[in-house]
Protein backbone atom coordinates (compact mmCIF):
# COMPACT_ATOMS: atom_id res chain seq x y z
CA UNK A 1 0.00 0.00 0.00
CA UNK A 2 1.11 3.34 -0.94
CA UNK A 3 1.03 6.11 1.91
CA UNK A 4 0.87 9.70 0.65
CA UNK A 5 0.89 12.42 3.30
CA UNK A 6 -0.52 15.82 2.91
CA UNK A 7 0.86 19.24 5.21
CA UNK A 8 -2.91 19.73 5.73
CA UNK A 9 -6.48 18.99 4.83
CA UNK A 10 -6.71 21.85 2.45
CA UNK A 11 -2.89 21.16 0.82
CA UNK A 12 -4.50 20.79 -2.78
CA UNK A 13 -0.74 21.35 -4.09
CA UNK A 14 0.59 18.48 -2.21
CA UNK A 15 -2.52 16.20 -3.50
CA UNK A 16 -1.92 17.62 -7.08
CA UNK A 17 1.76 16.83 -6.86
CA UNK A 18 1.29 13.05 -5.25
CA UNK A 19 -1.28 12.47 -7.98
CA UNK A 20 0.84 13.71 -10.78
CA UNK A 21 3.61 11.53 -9.39
CA UNK A 22 1.80 8.20 -8.35
CA UNK A 23 0.48 8.12 -11.85
CA UNK A 24 3.34 8.69 -13.80
CA UNK A 25 4.18 5.50 -11.85
CA UNK A 26 1.26 3.80 -12.29
CA UNK A 27 -0.16 3.62 -9.30
CA UNK A 28 -3.80 2.34 -9.18
CA UNK A 29 -6.21 4.08 -7.16
CA UNK A 30 -6.81 0.89 -4.41
CA UNK A 31 -3.74 0.86 -4.03
CA UNK A 32 -2.78 4.44 -2.55
CA UNK A 33 -3.80 5.61 1.19
CA UNK A 34 -4.17 9.23 1.72
CA UNK A 35 -3.55 10.69 5.14
CA UNK A 36 -2.97 14.09 6.33
CA UNK A 37 0.22 14.75 8.63
CA UNK A 38 2.35 12.03 9.56
CA UNK A 39 -0.06 9.66 11.44
CA UNK A 40 2.23 6.46 11.05
CA UNK A 41 1.42 3.67 9.18
CA UNK A 42 0.86 -0.17 8.80
CA UNK A 43 3.28 -3.09 7.78
CA UNK A 44 2.44 -2.86 4.56
CA UNK A 45 2.93 1.01 3.56
CA UNK A 46 5.14 1.88 0.67
CA UNK A 47 3.91 -1.57 -1.41
CA UNK A 48 1.98 -0.57 -4.19
CA UNK A 49 1.26 -2.41 -7.49
CA UNK A 50 2.61 -0.53 -9.94
CA UNK A 51 0.98 -1.00 -13.77
CA UNK A 52 4.09 -0.97 -16.60
CA UNK A 53 4.25 1.28 -19.10
CA UNK A 54 5.80 0.40 -22.65
CA UNK A 55 6.01 4.72 -22.93
CA UNK A 56 6.33 7.41 -20.31
CA UNK A 57 3.16 8.48 -19.54
CA UNK A 58 1.46 12.22 -20.97
CA UNK A 59 -0.84 12.79 -18.04
CA UNK A 60 -4.04 15.10 -19.71
CA UNK A 61 -6.45 16.87 -16.78
CA UNK A 62 -9.40 18.41 -18.22
CA UNK A 63 -9.31 22.24 -16.94
CA UNK A 64 -13.01 21.68 -15.49
CA UNK A 65 -11.49 18.67 -13.06
CA UNK A 66 -8.57 21.00 -11.11
CA UNK A 67 -10.95 23.83 -10.68
CA UNK A 68 -13.60 21.21 -8.96
CA UNK A 69 -10.94 19.07 -7.48
CA UNK A 70 -9.39 22.52 -5.60
CA UNK A 71 -12.84 22.97 -4.43
CA UNK A 72 -13.38 19.29 -3.64
CA UNK A 73 -10.45 19.26 -1.22
CA UNK A 74 -12.10 21.67 0.91
CA UNK A 75 -15.05 19.09 2.39
CA UNK A 76 -14.75 17.44 5.16
CA UNK A 77 -15.52 14.54 3.38
CA UNK A 78 -12.90 12.47 4.83
CA UNK A 79 -12.56 10.27 1.16
CA UNK A 80 -11.97 13.45 -1.09
CA UNK A 81 -8.35 12.85 -1.86
CA UNK A 82 -9.23 8.77 -2.24
CA UNK A 83 -12.23 9.87 -5.00
CA UNK A 84 -10.49 12.45 -6.75
CA UNK A 85 -7.10 10.39 -7.51
CA UNK A 86 -9.76 7.52 -9.03
CA UNK A 87 -11.09 10.33 -11.05
CA UNK A 88 -8.16 11.73 -12.31
CA UNK A 89 -6.81 8.16 -12.88
CA UNK A 90 -9.94 7.49 -14.88
CA UNK A 91 -9.78 10.59 -16.90
CA UNK A 92 -6.72 9.25 -18.16
CA UNK A 93 -8.79 6.40 -19.96
CA UNK A 94 -11.88 8.56 -20.74
CA UNK A 95 -11.70 11.52 -21.50
CA UNK A 96 -15.17 12.51 -21.59
CA UNK A 97 -15.74 10.82 -17.87
CA UNK A 98 -17.16 14.52 -16.51
CA UNK A 99 -19.79 14.79 -19.24
CA UNK A 100 -21.21 11.56 -17.70
CA UNK A 101 -23.30 13.04 -14.52
CA UNK A 102 -24.88 9.60 -13.82
CA UNK A 103 -21.65 8.22 -12.80
CA UNK A 104 -21.49 7.67 -9.20
CA UNK A 105 -17.90 9.02 -8.98
CA UNK A 106 -18.87 12.17 -10.98
CA UNK A 107 -22.06 12.53 -8.85
CA UNK A 108 -20.30 12.42 -5.93
CA UNK A 109 -17.85 14.94 -7.46
CA UNK A 110 -20.67 17.45 -7.68
CA UNK A 111 -22.10 17.28 -4.48
CA UNK A 112 -19.14 18.37 -3.39
CA UNK A 113 -18.41 20.89 -5.04
CA UNK A 114 -22.07 21.80 -4.95
CA UNK A 115 -22.12 21.85 -0.89
CA UNK A 116 -17.99 24.30 -1.14
CA UNK A 117 -19.95 26.38 -3.63
CA UNK A 118 -22.76 26.85 -1.36
CA UNK A 119 -20.61 26.79 1.98
CA UNK A 120 -18.71 29.90 0.20
CA UNK A 121 -22.16 32.01 -0.57
CA UNK A 122 -23.23 31.70 2.83
CA UNK A 123 -19.69 33.12 4.14
CA UNK A 124 -19.94 36.11 1.77
CA UNK A 125 -23.74 36.73 3.32
CA UNK A 126 -22.69 36.12 7.17
CA UNK A 127 -19.90 37.49 7.52
CA UNK A 128 -20.58 40.46 10.18
CA UNK A 129 -17.50 42.65 11.10
CA UNK A 130 -16.72 44.29 14.56
CA UNK A 131 -14.61 46.70 15.45
CA UNK A 132 -11.67 46.32 17.66
CA UNK A 133 -11.24 48.79 20.48
CA UNK A 134 -7.60 49.96 21.22
CA UNK A 135 -6.16 49.35 18.20
CA UNK A 136 -3.49 51.95 16.60
CA UNK A 137 -5.41 52.05 13.47
CA UNK A 138 -8.90 51.24 13.08
CA UNK A 139 -8.91 47.07 12.77
CA UNK A 140 -12.42 44.95 12.44
CA UNK A 141 -12.80 41.22 13.05
CA UNK A 142 -15.57 38.62 12.38
CA UNK A 143 -16.26 35.05 13.58
CA UNK A 144 -17.53 32.82 11.16
CA UNK A 145 -18.54 29.00 11.15
CA UNK A 146 -18.30 27.63 8.05
CA UNK A 147 -19.44 23.87 7.26
CA UNK A 148 -16.33 23.29 5.19
CA UNK A 149 -12.58 23.97 5.27
CA UNK A 150 -13.38 27.18 3.03
CA UNK A 151 -11.20 29.92 4.43
CA UNK A 152 -8.56 30.00 1.65
CA UNK A 153 -10.91 29.97 -1.25
CA UNK A 154 -13.66 32.00 0.64
CA UNK A 155 -11.78 35.24 2.03
CA UNK A 156 -10.18 36.88 -1.18
CA UNK A 157 -13.82 37.88 -1.76
CA UNK A 158 -13.47 40.64 1.21
CA UNK A 159 -10.20 41.33 0.06
CA UNK A 160 -11.53 42.98 -2.68
CA UNK A 161 -14.69 44.17 -1.40
CA UNK A 162 -12.98 45.54 1.63
CA UNK A 163 -9.72 46.84 0.22
CA UNK A 164 -8.87 49.47 2.63
CA UNK A 165 -9.55 48.37 5.60
CA UNK A 166 -7.36 46.10 7.97
CA UNK A 167 -9.50 43.01 8.69
CA UNK A 168 -9.60 39.61 9.97
CA UNK A 169 -11.94 36.65 9.28
CA UNK A 170 -11.59 33.84 12.41
CA UNK A 171 -13.03 30.28 11.84
CA UNK A 172 -12.58 27.21 14.34
CA UNK A 173 -9.70 25.78 11.39
CA UNK A 174 -8.57 28.68 9.46
CA UNK A 175 -8.31 32.25 9.98
CA UNK A 176 -7.44 35.34 7.27
CA UNK A 177 -6.09 38.32 7.86
CA UNK A 178 -5.68 41.50 5.62
CA UNK A 179 -3.68 44.47 6.51
CA UNK A 180 -4.33 46.29 3.41
CA UNK A 181 -1.69 44.86 1.48
CA UNK A 182 -1.13 40.88 2.20
CA UNK A 183 -3.85 38.61 2.91
CA UNK A 184 -2.46 35.82 5.14
CA UNK A 185 -3.36 32.44 6.68
CA UNK A 186 -3.00 31.38 10.32
CA UNK A 187 -4.46 28.32 12.54
CA UNK A 188 -7.89 28.04 13.87
CA UNK A 189 -9.19 30.66 16.89
CA UNK A 190 -11.66 30.02 19.35
CA UNK A 191 -15.08 32.63 19.24
CA UNK A 192 -13.71 34.26 22.57
CA UNK A 193 -10.83 35.15 20.34
CA UNK A 194 -13.43 37.26 18.08
CA UNK A 195 -15.44 40.53 19.58
CA UNK A 196 -18.98 40.24 20.56
CA UNK A 197 -20.08 43.54 19.76
CA UNK A 198 -19.84 47.05 19.26
CA UNK A 199 -21.47 50.65 18.87
CA UNK A 200 -22.03 50.12 15.24
CA UNK A 201 -24.25 46.98 15.36
CA UNK A 202 -27.61 49.41 16.57
CA UNK A 203 -27.30 51.37 13.46
CA UNK A 204 -27.43 47.98 11.21
CA UNK A 205 -30.13 46.08 12.97
CA UNK A 206 -32.40 49.94 12.28
CA UNK A 207 -30.71 49.21 8.53
CA UNK A 208 -32.14 45.54 8.76
CA UNK A 209 -35.48 46.81 10.25
CA UNK A 210 -35.82 49.33 7.84
CA UNK A 211 -35.58 47.13 4.27
CA UNK A 212 -37.29 44.10 5.79
CA UNK A 213 -40.72 43.94 3.90
CA UNK A 214 -43.56 42.48 5.42
CA UNK A 215 -45.45 42.03 2.09
CA UNK A 216 -42.48 39.77 0.78
CA UNK A 217 -42.20 37.72 3.19
CA UNK A 218 -41.68 33.88 2.75
CA UNK A 219 -40.63 32.19 6.36
CA UNK A 220 -39.79 28.59 4.17
CA UNK A 221 -37.35 30.57 1.78
CA UNK A 222 -35.78 32.86 4.36
CA UNK A 223 -34.87 30.25 6.56
CA UNK A 224 -33.54 28.28 3.72
CA UNK A 225 -31.47 30.85 2.37
CA UNK A 226 -30.62 31.68 5.87
CA UNK A 227 -30.41 28.95 8.36
CA UNK A 228 -30.40 29.14 11.64
CA UNK A 229 -27.57 28.18 12.74
CA UNK A 230 -25.86 31.24 11.77
CA UNK A 231 -28.34 33.18 13.66
CA UNK A 232 -26.25 33.00 17.00
CA UNK A 233 -23.24 35.28 15.27
CA UNK A 234 -25.87 37.88 13.26
CA UNK A 235 -26.59 41.05 15.49
CA UNK A 236 -29.56 41.29 13.61
CA UNK A 237 -30.71 37.76 13.99
CA UNK A 238 -32.47 39.20 17.37
CA UNK A 239 -34.93 41.36 15.11
CA UNK A 240 -35.68 38.11 12.83
CA UNK A 241 -38.69 36.78 15.11
CA UNK A 242 -40.56 40.18 16.22
CA UNK A 243 -40.42 41.48 12.91
CA UNK A 244 -41.82 38.37 11.08
CA UNK A 245 -44.76 38.51 14.26
CA UNK A 246 -44.92 41.77 13.09
CA UNK A 247 -45.73 40.91 9.35
CA UNK A 248 -48.54 38.50 10.16
CA UNK A 249 -49.88 40.63 12.38
CA UNK A 250 -49.97 43.58 9.81
CA UNK A 251 -51.06 41.08 7.07
CA UNK A 252 -54.02 40.60 9.14
CA UNK A 253 -55.11 43.84 9.06
CA UNK A 254 -54.88 44.56 5.35
CA UNK A 255 -57.31 41.41 4.76
CA UNK A 256 -59.69 42.70 7.28
CA UNK A 257 -59.66 46.31 5.68
CA UNK A 258 -61.15 47.77 3.29
CA UNK A 259 -59.78 47.69 -0.69
CA UNK A 260 -57.96 50.85 -1.83
CA UNK A 261 -57.95 52.51 -5.06
CA UNK A 262 -54.59 52.93 -6.03
CA UNK A 263 -53.83 56.48 -7.09
CA UNK A 264 -53.26 58.21 -10.11
CA UNK A 265 -50.27 59.32 -11.36
CA UNK A 266 -51.57 63.11 -10.62
CA UNK A 267 -52.37 62.64 -7.59
CA UNK A 268 -49.04 62.12 -5.91
CA UNK A 269 -48.83 66.09 -6.18
CA UNK A 270 -45.83 68.19 -6.54
CA UNK A 271 -45.67 70.79 -3.26
CA UNK A 272 -45.69 74.03 -4.84
CA UNK A 273 -43.20 76.73 -2.92
CA UNK A 274 -44.59 79.52 -1.43
CA UNK A 275 -43.15 81.82 -3.58
CA UNK A 276 -44.54 84.43 -6.63
CA UNK A 277 -44.45 82.15 -9.59
CA UNK A 278 -41.41 83.66 -11.44
CA UNK A 279 -39.63 82.88 -8.23
CA UNK A 280 -40.81 79.77 -7.94
CA UNK A 281 -39.58 78.46 -11.34
CA UNK A 282 -36.36 79.61 -10.68
CA UNK A 283 -36.22 77.81 -7.89
CA UNK A 284 -37.14 74.78 -9.60
CA UNK A 285 -34.41 75.20 -11.89
CA UNK A 286 -32.04 75.50 -9.11
CA UNK A 287 -33.27 72.07 -7.81
CA UNK A 288 -33.39 70.79 -10.88
CA UNK A 289 -30.11 71.92 -11.63
CA UNK A 290 -28.48 69.07 -8.87
CA UNK A 291 -31.31 66.64 -9.73
CA UNK A 292 -29.62 63.14 -9.09
CA UNK A 293 -33.33 60.73 -9.52
CA UNK A 294 -31.42 58.34 -12.13
CA UNK A 295 -28.23 57.70 -13.29
CA UNK A 296 -29.37 60.19 -16.67
CA UNK A 297 -27.33 62.99 -15.67
CA UNK A 298 -23.43 62.01 -14.98
CA UNK A 299 -22.02 62.27 -17.98
CA UNK A 300 -24.29 65.86 -19.36
CA UNK A 301 -23.43 69.24 -19.36
CA UNK A 302 -26.27 70.56 -17.75
CA UNK A 303 -29.81 70.35 -16.77
CA UNK A 304 -31.76 72.13 -19.97
CA UNK A 305 -34.97 73.21 -18.52
CA UNK A 306 -37.93 74.89 -19.62
CA UNK A 307 -38.17 78.51 -20.14
CA UNK A 308 -41.53 80.46 -21.49
CA UNK A 309 -44.16 82.84 -19.56
CA UNK A 310 -45.82 81.15 -16.59
CA UNK A 311 -49.18 82.63 -18.24
CA UNK A 312 -48.65 80.43 -21.34
CA UNK A 313 -51.56 78.50 -22.50
CA UNK A 314 -49.98 76.44 -24.88
CA UNK A 315 -47.36 73.86 -23.52
CA UNK A 316 -44.98 71.99 -25.96
CA UNK A 317 -42.94 69.18 -24.51
CA UNK A 318 -40.35 67.81 -26.51
CA UNK A 319 -38.14 64.33 -26.05
CA UNK A 320 -34.66 65.37 -24.18
CA UNK A 321 -32.10 68.06 -24.79
CA UNK A 322 -29.63 67.27 -27.72
CA UNK A 323 -25.59 68.25 -28.00
CA UNK A 324 -27.04 71.95 -28.90
CA UNK A 325 -29.15 72.16 -25.67
CA UNK A 326 -26.81 70.01 -23.35
CA UNK A 327 -24.37 73.44 -24.22
CA UNK A 328 -26.20 76.16 -23.97
CA UNK A 329 -28.97 75.15 -21.35
CA UNK A 330 -32.29 75.84 -23.05
CA UNK A 331 -34.65 73.51 -25.15
CA UNK A 332 -34.84 73.50 -29.02
CA UNK A 333 -31.72 75.54 -29.94
CA UNK A 334 -30.03 73.39 -32.30
CA UNK A 335 -31.03 72.47 -35.72
CA UNK A 336 -34.25 70.99 -34.54
CA UNK A 337 -35.10 74.00 -32.70
CA UNK A 338 -34.17 76.17 -35.96
CA UNK A 339 -36.74 74.00 -38.01
CA UNK A 340 -39.30 74.55 -34.91
CA UNK A 341 -39.13 77.90 -35.27
CA UNK A 342 -39.47 78.09 -38.72
CA UNK A 343 -42.68 76.04 -37.92
CA UNK A 344 -43.79 78.09 -35.61
CA UNK A 345 -43.23 81.27 -38.00
CA UNK A 346 -45.54 79.24 -40.82
CA UNK A 347 -48.55 78.37 -37.71
CA UNK A 348 -48.58 81.92 -36.65
CA UNK A 349 -47.10 81.34 -33.03
CA UNK A 350 -43.91 82.66 -31.26
CA UNK A 351 -41.71 81.31 -28.52
CA UNK A 352 -43.61 84.00 -26.71
CA UNK A 353 -46.73 82.35 -26.69
CA UNK A 354 -45.53 78.92 -25.21
CA UNK A 355 -44.03 77.19 -22.61
CA UNK A 356 -41.22 75.22 -23.80
CA UNK A 357 -39.77 71.92 -22.29
CA UNK A 358 -38.57 68.29 -22.34
CA UNK A 359 -39.79 65.26 -20.91
CA UNK A 360 -36.29 64.06 -19.75
CA UNK A 361 -33.99 67.27 -18.67
CA UNK A 362 -30.65 66.04 -19.56
CA UNK A 363 -28.77 64.88 -22.69
CA UNK A 364 -27.88 61.52 -22.58
CA UNK A 365 -25.29 60.29 -25.46
CA UNK A 366 -22.58 57.96 -27.07
CA UNK A 367 -18.94 59.33 -27.04
CA UNK A 368 -17.56 58.27 -30.71
CA UNK A 369 -14.41 60.44 -31.37
CA UNK A 370 -15.04 64.51 -30.57
CA UNK A 371 -18.54 63.94 -31.52
CA UNK A 372 -21.67 62.76 -28.84
CA UNK A 373 -24.21 60.69 -30.76
CA UNK A 374 -27.80 60.82 -29.45
CA UNK A 375 -28.79 58.05 -27.34
CA UNK A 376 -33.06 57.64 -26.58
CA UNK A 377 -33.34 57.79 -22.55
CA UNK A 378 -34.53 54.96 -21.04
CA UNK A 379 -38.19 53.99 -19.14
CA UNK A 380 -36.44 54.67 -16.34
CA UNK A 381 -35.51 58.25 -17.34
CA UNK A 382 -38.75 59.15 -18.30
CA UNK A 383 -40.53 58.03 -14.64
CA UNK A 384 -38.00 59.61 -13.13
CA UNK A 385 -38.16 63.18 -14.58
CA UNK A 386 -41.65 62.92 -14.67
CA UNK A 387 -41.32 64.94 -11.19
CA UNK A 388 -39.95 67.95 -12.68
CA UNK A 389 -42.67 67.92 -15.67
CA UNK A 390 -45.01 67.45 -12.82
CA UNK A 391 -43.82 70.34 -11.19
CA UNK A 392 -43.56 73.08 -14.50
CA UNK A 393 -47.61 71.77 -14.89
CA UNK A 394 -48.20 72.82 -11.53
CA UNK A 395 -46.97 76.12 -12.10
CA UNK A 396 -48.05 76.92 -15.82
CA UNK A 397 -51.10 75.33 -15.68
CA UNK A 398 -51.09 75.43 -19.34
CA UNK A 399 -54.58 74.80 -21.16
CA UNK A 400 -53.42 72.54 -23.76
CA UNK A 401 -50.23 70.55 -24.03
CA UNK A 402 -48.25 69.66 -27.44
CA UNK A 403 -46.58 65.96 -26.78
CA UNK A 404 -43.73 66.01 -30.11
CA UNK A 405 -42.61 62.23 -30.43
CA UNK A 406 -43.41 59.06 -28.59
CA UNK A 407 -41.13 60.00 -25.34
CA UNK A 408 -43.16 62.83 -24.57
CA UNK A 409 -46.23 61.06 -25.53
CA UNK A 410 -45.31 58.35 -22.38
CA UNK A 411 -43.95 61.04 -20.03
CA UNK A 412 -47.25 62.62 -20.31
CA UNK A 413 -49.84 60.05 -20.77
CA UNK A 414 -47.67 57.11 -18.25
CA UNK A 415 -48.08 54.87 -20.74
CA UNK A 416 -47.17 54.17 -24.51
CA UNK A 417 -48.92 55.49 -26.98
CA UNK A 418 -48.45 55.24 -31.03
CA UNK A 419 -47.43 58.61 -32.19
CA UNK A 420 -49.70 58.39 -35.04
CA UNK A 421 -52.97 57.30 -32.76
CA UNK A 422 -52.13 59.99 -30.12
CA UNK A 423 -52.33 62.35 -33.58
CA UNK A 424 -55.54 61.68 -34.44
CA UNK A 425 -57.22 61.11 -31.03
CA UNK A 426 -55.75 63.30 -28.56
CA UNK A 427 -54.99 62.08 -25.05
CA UNK A 428 -55.53 63.17 -21.25
CA UNK A 429 -52.34 63.97 -19.34
CA UNK A 430 -51.26 61.95 -16.23
CA UNK A 431 -52.79 65.22 -14.32
CA UNK A 432 -56.17 65.09 -16.45
CA UNK A 433 -54.73 68.09 -18.66
CA UNK A 434 -55.78 67.84 -22.51
CA UNK A 435 -52.90 66.95 -25.09
CA UNK A 436 -52.63 66.71 -28.56
CA UNK A 437 -49.34 65.10 -30.27
CA UNK A 438 -47.09 65.29 -33.19
CA UNK A 439 -43.95 64.67 -35.04
CA UNK A 440 -40.90 65.75 -33.30
CA UNK A 441 -38.84 68.51 -35.85
CA UNK A 442 -36.18 65.90 -35.33
CA UNK A 443 -37.96 63.74 -37.09
CA UNK A 444 -38.75 65.73 -39.61
CA UNK A 445 -35.23 66.01 -39.92
CA UNK A 446 -34.45 62.33 -40.37
CA UNK A 447 -36.30 62.05 -43.24
CA UNK A 448 -34.52 60.74 -46.14
CA UNK A 449 -36.09 62.20 -49.25
CA UNK A 450 -37.13 65.64 -49.75
CA UNK A 451 -41.01 64.71 -50.32
CA UNK A 452 -40.94 63.11 -46.92
CA UNK A 453 -39.25 65.96 -45.36
CA UNK A 454 -41.73 68.25 -46.76
CA UNK A 455 -44.77 65.98 -46.10
CA UNK A 456 -43.73 65.65 -42.56
CA UNK A 457 -43.07 69.33 -42.28
CA UNK A 458 -46.54 70.38 -43.19
CA UNK A 459 -48.17 67.64 -40.31
CA UNK A 460 -45.75 69.45 -37.82
CA UNK A 461 -47.26 73.13 -39.23
CA UNK A 462 -50.65 72.03 -39.20
CA UNK A 463 -50.31 69.92 -35.89
CA UNK A 464 -48.93 73.27 -34.15
CA UNK A 465 -52.08 75.59 -35.86
CA UNK A 466 -54.42 72.99 -34.50
CA UNK A 467 -52.89 73.50 -31.02
CA UNK A 468 -53.12 77.15 -31.68
CA UNK A 469 -57.40 77.43 -33.01
CA UNK A 470 -57.85 74.93 -29.94
CA UNK A 471 -56.36 77.47 -27.12
CA UNK A 472 -58.25 79.95 -28.63
CA UNK A 473 -61.15 78.97 -28.74
CA UNK A 474 -60.83 77.87 -25.23
CA UNK A 475 -60.39 81.37 -24.53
Amino acid sequence: MRVEALDHETDFDGWRAAARRLLTEGVRPEDVRWQVGDTGGDLFDGIGRAVPAAKPRTITVPKAFLADAQRAICHRDPGRFDLLYRLLWRLQRNKGLLANAVDDDVHRLHALTKAIRRDVHKMHAFVRFRSVAGEAEETFVAWFEPEHRITEIGTPFFMRRFATMRWSILTPDRCAHWDKEVLRFTEGAQRSDAPSGDELEDLWRGYFRSIFNPARLKVKAMTSEMPKKYWKNLPEAELIAPLIAEARQMEARMVEAAPTRAKRLAQYDYAEPDLPPADALAALKRKAAACELCDHACHATQTVFGEGPLTARLMVVGEQPGDREDIAGRPFVGPAGALFDEALADADLSRDDLYITNAVKHFRFTPKGKKRLHQPPRVGHIDHCRWWLKAERALVKPRLTLAMGATAIRSLHGTPLKVAAARAEGFECFDGGKAFASLHPAAVLRQTTAADRDRAYRSLVDDLRRAKAEVMEAA
